[in-house]
């Protein structure tokens, strides 16, 4: 075992047994690196995360891959999840030097933390234009041993690239009417008309635009801004990104049709999802958006509720090591080719409008399956999202068990993930927490707070909200730019 044995996120968790020697980020890593004259190898990922499986089996899990990676460099793992402000900053240093991004990413550091080469999933053998990762370790070694002028150029162009595009450009301007036609104008054109949402696969779930556009319809009339939300909506729920058996929706679709999932169920998606579909409910009165709150709202308490409270950050996309075992079926099994999409290995999704007897039946016979891996680690930010969803769909639906339930998490968030000195921590889990919280925990657990406020009518809630928005402020405020960073100055 390594020294992830003794983390408690299950990303690292995963990786403990690994013969890579790797190091959690911290001042013992950075260290090391500096006085042995070594790069840092990063690896960040999270434990949903199925190309990182599948990284960690061909390469990490490797002897001779591992003996290189010890031999050369200093290895650090990072839960994004626990550690979103490292992640952020050196997915922008990957994005600057590749054009993508995603995870899982590999990062090469010099031992200051300054990046010079990185990457995201790297094959053990040269493949579809992207070299081995064995190639990558020995090159990169080489250009550290001789050529480290080149190396220092690389690493300082790309901080000055970051940098500057982190840097805001504030405007004392006023939100205009003029600034919102316009957003909603750049909406129009850049749909999808074919099947909903924007741009090509991958397609995520775009909530927050979705929200947008909606309320643009309430406070306008934009009868094209409640059609482009509604198509999106449509699509998404007809398609394999929505679990139409158990409820709740899949990380993203892999086609332009919203038709095959990458499987991961994340907590964040649907907290976000369950107000998006409940405020189209209230606009049009689609029953059926109705029914996707109630089906996500059931499928988060099912599978999602932890023992000791809080919510699970994630399921995984894999069951015993197959992308998408527990949710892909056969005719065999009693679905018939129409309600079927092709996947891989034989098997399909389901798609389309099933009855509810079918789908009932298909539901039990699911459960005897397997389940994918569950992440059980309690995000302060995300389980604040989970209680507005909570909250505000418990009190418009009239539904006083998940009030009752959004109770028991605004408790839990404010104990579990409290530090005793009335701040918040970032994640909790089997009775330890990951460090201090950053700025969206903060805003996103205030919001939890305020809409359950307003379900109960309790002033705690509110007075502990305002509390938590004041404290951002003076955490996280800049005060010479404007705006807000996402880490504490102290990191």
């Amino acid at each position: 075992m390594n020294r992830l044995a003794q983390e408690t996120s299950p990303y690292l968790l995963q990786h403990a047994g690994n013969p890579v020697d790797w190091y959690p980020w911290g001042d013992e890593a950075l260290e090391r690196a500096r006085e042995e004259d070594r790069p840092i190898l990063l690896s960040i990922g999270y434990a949903a995360c199925h190309w990182c499986h599948v990284m960690e089996h061909e390469s990490f899990e490797d002897p001779a891959t591992a003996s290189v990676m010890n031999e050369r460099f200093v290895n650090v793992k990072v839960d994004r999840e626990e550690r979103p402000d490292l992640d952020a900053v050196y997915m922008d240093a990957v994005v600057a030097m590749s054009g993508q991004g995603g995870w899982p990413m590999t990062v090469f550091l010099t031992p200051d933390g300054e990046p010079f080469y990185g990457g995201t999933y790297f094959p053990p053998e040269p493949r579809h234009g992207l070299p081995s990762f064995r190639q990558v370790l020995e090159a990169l070694a080489g250009a550290w041993r001789d050529r480290r002028s080149d190396v220092a150029s690389s690493a300082a162009q790309l901080v000055e690239a970051v940098r500057h595009g982190s840097t805001l450009q504030p405007s004392a301007d006023p939100l205009t009417e003029t600034l919102l036609s316009g957003a909603a104008r750049g909406l129009r054109e850049g749909f999808d008309r074919a099947w909903g949402g924007w741009g090509r696969a991958p397609k995520f779930p775009p909530a927050p635009t979705i929200e947008f556009l909606l309320r643009r319809h309430v406070q306008t009339g934009d009868e094209e801004a409640l059609a482009l939300a509604t198509a999106t909506l449509d699509g998404m729920a007809l398609g394999g990104m929505y679990d139409l058996l158990g409820g709740g929706f899949h990380r993203y679709s892999v086609d332009e049709r919203w038709l095959v999932p990458h499987f991961e169920k994340m907590l964040y998606d649907n907290a976000l999802l369950v107000p998006a579909y409940l405020h189209a409910w209230q606009v049009t009165g689609t029953s059926r958006y109705r029914e996707i709150v109630e089906e996500t709202v059931e499928y988060m308490l099912r599978e999602l509720w932890l023992d000791g409270g809080g919510f699970a950050s994630a399921q995984d996309a894999d069951t015993d090591g197959v992308e998408g075992l527990t949710f892909t079926w056969t005719e065999e099994e009693g679905v018939s080719a129409e309600f079927l999409e092709p996947f891989e290995h034989g098997r399909s999704i389901i798609r389309g409008d099933l009855d509810p007897e079918l789908r009932r039946r298909l539901l039990e016979q699911r459960e005897l399956r397997p389940k994918p891996l569950r992440d059980d680690k309690a995000i302060a930010s995300w389980n604040g999202l989970a209680l507005a969803a909570l909250a505000e769909a418990g009190r418009r639906l009239e539904r006083r068990d998940w009030v009752d339930a959004a109770t028991e998490l605004g408790d839990f968030l404010l104990t579990r993930l409290g530090d005793g000195d009335g701040r918040l921590l970032r994640s909790y889990r089997a009775g330890r927490t990951s460090g201090p919280g950053f700025l969206d925990d903060y805003a996103n657990v205030a919001h939890g707070l305020l809409e359950l406020h307003v379900a109960t009518g309790e002033l705690r809630w509110l007075e502990e909200a305002h509390r938590l928005a004041r404290l951002a402020v003076e955490l996280f405020g800049d005060d010479e730019r404007g705006g807000f960073f996402l880490a504490d100055r102290e990191r």
